[in-house]
């Protein structure tokens, strides 16, 4: 008996062990699926057919706007310091040689002659300016024109099939639309985000002097001024020049200067070499209740004239000192930002209508702006 059952458990062990074996090496022999190099149920997408855009793509957009947005860089040559060779400066300071600098922005190719719109503080001072194309062409690029007072600057390019950026209609966008930035933020390359458009006609934020700035929360970053802010079909909407940021990157508000002003700009430098405002000559300020006293005015609406240049335009039309500046060839005005950026866009010579408020009265007048005198050199903070 105890032969018989020493037999039996060691023919359980060996048949164990085979089991053991076949279920590891072959586990098909036994019905069962194997854990390693097996198979497994997906679930696939069809692939899509060639060209194919999915819903709310911003992919044509893209594609349409991108070829035409460039990098720019630019340098400038070491100026030597004063007293760098003096040697007791040499000892207290070190060998502080001046070091050439580098600066990063973009740039929109908006004509096939090679005219480039971009920011002054992208290429202000430069003494050299590279283009770089989508396409990985380099070229060097020459400063036709610049505004300080809108922060644009116009370079000109000579290269052949070079893409170009339709223009859009500013004037036509609301809050709410979709709108993407396209740059090179950083020096990473070419980078497309997209937001909304969050407000419009942003002043007052001391930036230049001329502000009519489009809000946007599209992504921009250092590296992205100069870029375009496109519609959702590709068409140009603005320069991309500016973000609130307390980081250095973007927090989402960005501030990007109209087409219609880049447009006024690239026309006038190219056609006269430099751009023309008009001018009437007033010292205007906000109507604040302190001024509306001192001056007897009963509204609280416009801008109030303190002072008014004599012969000048202005005076010339009847226009005095304690008179509110409420509308401007039928445009209601309500700051002195959006007074100076209205009559800037005045043509000089031709008459334009002013509705002026004389303390109980309502006044028409027409004046005839002149060209703005040139301006200061105007800093950037």
């Amino acid at each position: 008996m105890k032969r018989f059952w020493l037999l039996f458990s060691q023919s359980v062990t060996v048949l164990l062990a085979a089991y053991f074996v076949v279920a590891t090496l072959k586990p098909e022999w036994l019905g069962k699926r194997s854990l390693a190099g097996g198979t497994i149920s997906l679930i696939e997408a069809p692939t899509p057919a060639p060209g194919t855009v999915a819903a709310g793509s911003f992919a044509p957009a893209a594609k349409r706007a991108a070829p035409a947005v460039v990098s720019i860089n630019t340098s400038t040559v070491a100026q030597q310091r004063p007293n760098s060779n003096d040697p007791w400066f040499r000892f207290f300071f070190g060998d502080r040689g001046s070091e050439a600098r580098a600066g990063l922005g973009s740039g929109v190719i908006v004509s096939a002659e090679g005219h480039v719109l971009t920011n002054n503080h992208v290429v202000d001072g430069a003494d050299a300016i590279e283009v770089i194309l989508n396409d990985t062409r380099r070229t060097q690029a020459k400063v036709i024109g610049t505004d300080p007072e809108t922060d644009l600057a116009i370079l000109k390019i000579d290269l052949d099939k070079l893409p170009v950026m339709v223009l859009g209609s500013s004037d036509a966008l609301q809050v709410g639309d979709q709108v993407l930035a396209i740059g090179n933020p950083f020096g990473v390359g070419q980078t497309v985000t997209s937001g909304i458009v969050s407000a419009l006609g942003r002043n007052q934020l001391g930036l230049s002097f001329f502000e009519n700035f489009i809000q946007t929360d599209a992504a921009i970053n250092p590296g992205n001024s100069g870029g375009a802010l496109v519609d959702t079909s590709g068409n140009l909407l603005g320069i991309n020049t500016a973000i609130y940021s307390r980081s250095g990157g973007s927090m989402g508000i960005g501030f990007a200067i109209p087409v219609s002003t880049a447009k006024l700009v690239l026309e006038g430098i190219v056609r006269d070499g430099q751009v023309t405002r008009g001018w009437i000559g007033v010292e205007p300020n906000d109507l604040s209740p302190e001024l509306a006293e001192t001056f007897g005015v009963k509204t609280t609406a416009g801008v109030i004239i303190t002072g008014v240049l004599q012969n000048g335009p202005a005076a010339q039309a009847g226009v005095r000192p304690g008179d509110v500046i409420a509308g401007v060839s039928g445009k209601p005005i309500g700051n002195v930002t959006e007074l100076l950026s209205t009559v800037a866009a005045l043509k000089p010579g031709e008459a334009s209508e002013f509705e002026v408020l004389r303390r109980d009265e309502r006044l028409r007048v027409q004046v005839t702006p002149g060209v703005r005198p040139k301006p200061q050199r105007v800093q950037r903070p």
